[in-house]
């Protein structure tokens, strides 16, 4: 990346025009913190890769069409987790908390990249299975704001990001099916 694309950047991140709205979600999302919520929002935010990886091992022994999605998955995975990784370290946004890693800067919200992600897969391939996969989603996506980790517009970017990339993934597969079907029509005409 080029100094001044990453000086256009992180000078677009320092004065972002969206911070008030920003604040104003972080100051209502931390006035609603309870200790009943603590545990179950650790929990969505913690062990979400967990239950990512679990529910991957589980598609990939239900036959071709649970390994078609984690196929999927991890095609659109790919894309979004290297832009999300290359915006974390360009931009080096200051999380809410005041934690200034660069490395694992507030933008975008991996976690909820991830999430909406492995939700926007599962819908196109299971439309019966599209409620709780956002509601899974956007709890995971919640996690990260409740516990004062990313603000708002760190979680509505990476939902664009996942929308990207699970349409990246979707013409990909296509694209790949449709050249494999073509390249067998052709070894079958000869």
């Amino acid at each position: 990346m080029t100094a001044s694309l990453r000086i256009a950047l992180l000078s677009f991140a320092l004065a972002w025009p969206g911070q008030p709205i920003d604040d104003a979600a972080r100051a209502w999302m931390q006035a609603h913190r309870s200790p009943a919520l603590e545990a179950p929002m650790r929990f969505a935010s913690d062990k979400s890769r967990i239950v990512l990886f679990a529910g991957a091992t589980v598609a990939l022994f239900t036959g071709a069409s649970g390994r078609a999605f984690v196929l999927e998955s991890v095609v659109a995975l790919l894309p979004v987790n290297a832009a999300v990784e290359s915006l974390k370290w360009c931009v080096g946004r200051t999380r809410p908390d005041g934690d200034t890693n660069r490395r694992n800067s507030s933008f975008p919200s991996s976690h909820a990249a991830n999430a909406f992600t492995v939700a926007a897969v599962l819908t196109r391939r299971w439309r019966r299975a599209a409620i709780p996969a956002w509601l899974a989603a956007v709890v995971v996506a919640v996690s990260r704001m409740y516990l004062d980790r990313h603000w708002l517009s760190d979680v509505l970017f990476a939902l664009a990001l996942a929308g990207g990339g699970a349409w990246l993934a979707a013409w990909l597969v296509a694209w790949f099916k449709r050249r494999c079907r073509t390249s067998s029509g052709q070894v079958a005409a000869s």
